[in-house]
């Protein structure tokens, strides 16, 4: 009996300490939450607008560049995969890997040879346990991305898309979690170029006829000229998306670990209670057999009395 109160007792202090450390990331985690929903929310802004402009420029003017202009027949596509540095996030990791070997077995389905680009550790070893080649990784923060980092990323797929012949690729995808609500985030795939019709829930853009009013397509008229304004807005548009990928990727990393840190605390909490329970049971049964050890030897007394 004392040896399994020790060990009930030794079980209650790992639980404990484990506890401790599980209390202190969620409350990080609910602390830069916080502002990585902020940054979310001042950068979104930028992001839809200059999509909305754009993609009205690919689909109702004549203009053409070689990021608005569909390939005939694409051959390479080049895979953006944004995972995390750190794990203990529930299930975040897993469910973006998962969507992108969705896309990535699409785009093979369609005859694509697939180029991966990798951010974030945990997508670097899910490649290398699985001896899988990519053609480049981003390790840098992933909870508190920097403009640098996305244009590191924009500045590569950019020179990847524009380089000819069997070199370059044809299409780029990105695939990221969108940040809805602390409860929701949802893994999303989304081709960045060559440009293409979003609709109003992934590029965040409301048509008129939503609004109430006239569906009306833009006019547009360039200067100095379409392909220098175009050689200006499209690069800063590849690297302010990429730029909102990460952050809404990692608002969703911060949201997810703080979920799975408060509970992985409550089962702590549940555990401790439990080994409590059993070490009181063991304790009251060793002060049970106690007792009827000493009733036991004073009968055993009087008897031979």
């Amino acid at each position: 009996m004392g040896a399994q109160i020790r060990e009930y007792r030794q079980r209650i202090r790992s639980v404990k300490a484990t506890q401790k450390i599980t209390k202190a990331m969620e409350l990080m985690a609910a602390s830069r939450v916080i502002k990585a929903r902020q940054r979310v929310e001042d950068t979104t802004p930028y992001a839809t607008a200059i999509t909305s402009a754009l993609t009205a420029v690919a689909s109702h003017s004549d203009a053409r560049h070689p990021l608005t202009t569909e390939p005939e027949n694409p051959r390479r596509a080049a895979v953006v995969i944004i995972a995390s540095n750190q794990g203990l996030a529930g299930g975040y990791i897993s469910s973006v890997l998962k969507e992108s070997e969705a896309l990535v077995g699409k785009l093979r389905d369609e005859g694509k040879e697939v180029v991966p680009f990798l951010v974030g550790r945990k997508s670097v070893s899910f490649y290398r346990f699985r001896h899988r080649e990519y053609a480049a990784s981003w390790e840098e923060s992933t909870d508190n991305p920097s403009y640098e980092t996305a244009k590191k990323i924009s500045d590569r797929i950019l020179e990847e898309f524009l380089t000819e012949g069997e070199a370059g690729v044809d299409e780029v995808h990105i695939v990221y979690t969108q940040f809805r609500t602390m409860v929701t985030q949802t893994p999303r795939a989304l081709r960045l170029l060559p440009m293409e019709v979003v609709d109003a829930e992934e590029g965040g853009v409301e048509p008129a006829a939503a609004k109430g009013g006239p569906d009306l397509l833009p006019l547009y008229d360039f200067e100095p000229g379409t392909e220098e304004v175009l050689d200006a807005i499209l690069p800063q548009y590849v690297a302010h998306r990429v730029f909102n990928c990460l952050l809404q990727s990692a608002a969703s990393e911060l949201a997810a670990r703080q979920r799975a840190m408060k509970s992985a605390t409550d089962n702590a909490d549940e555990l401790i209670r439990k080994y409590t329970r059993l070490a009181n049971q063991a304790r009251q049964a060793q002060i049970t057999q106690e007792i009827s050890e000493i009733v036991g030897g004073a009968d055993a007394l009087a008897d031979a009395k």
